[in-house]
């Protein structure tokens, strides 16, 4: 038995294990993965750049996102994560990214592949595993679909490792999702507001940024009526 906090009590008591993340990749189950930019991305960005530049961008639970490479273009250095070695490698072969790959000594059994170029470094392991003392302090987070991944009884020790990562100015912007969680089971899972406040009102600050109808036949099949993405933008409370 898992000592799991008493979050919103509903249909979503489902627990998925590393294998459980590999076989979807490999059975080709992977219907999380996006094959453009996210569009809140987009528009969000100046949110979490806050007119700098080069900043050091994490990616938890980043399978083969598209995003990372259209920040790595603009000159930022992405730091991913993601137990699925299927999904880092392909990254880099869809991408057209040289890279190379590597041990990690902090972790056994973990590997790296890092770009040629040196801004992007995909890091094969558990989430849990890293740490700052590995991948250093990072300034951005975008999590798209990571939160919404994650077993909802592992969700506080997920956000207290994202919290350990950031610095006193670091923002990150969190995609969830608001459907009826009575319906279908997740992953994806819905994360209402009411645990945003719990797993960050403590130490952080967060606004909603934007909630959009996103609805798709995807969805429908899943037997829900109604499916939003919500973006917030998350920050340290010492920023003020």
């Amino acid at each position: 038995m898992s000592n799991c906090p008493n979050f919103t009590e509903t249909k979503q008591d489902r627990v998925l294990t590393e294998k459980d993340w590999k076989e979807k990749w490999e059975t080709r189950c992977i219907g999380f993965h996006e094959k453009d930019v996210h569009p809140l991305l987009t528009e969000f960005l100046n949110e979490m750049i806050n007119g700098k530049e080069k900043l050091n961008i994490f990616f938890p639970l980043c399978g083969k996102a598209v995003d990372m490479k259209w920040l790595a273009d603009m000159g930022h250095n992405i730091v991913g994560v993601d137990v699925a070695e299927l999904g880092l490698k392909e990254f880099f072969e869809e991408q057209n990214v040289p890279y190379v790959e590597e041990e990690v000594p902090e972790i056994p059994g973990a590997k790296v592949f890092k770009s040629i170029s040196g801004n992007i470094s995909l890091y094969c392991c558990n989430l849990y595993n890293i740490s700052s003392s590995i991948i250093g302090r990072v300034d951005g987070i975008w999590d798209r679909g990571a939160l919404v991944a994650v077993n909802p009884c592992d969700r506080e020790r997920y956000t207290s490792c994202l919290l350990s990562l950031l610095n006193k100015d670091s923002r990150y912007l969190l995609v969830v999702l608001e459907y009826d969680p009575k319906l279908i089971s997740g992953p994806p899972f819905y994360v209402p507001e009411s645990d945003i406040e719990q797993l960050f009102g403590s130490t952080c600050k967060y606004k909603l940024l934007k909630k959009i109808y996103a609805l798709t036949d995807r969805q429908k099949q899943w037997g829900l009526d109604y499916y939003y993405e919500k973006i917030y933008l998350v920050t340290p409370k010492s920023l003020s």
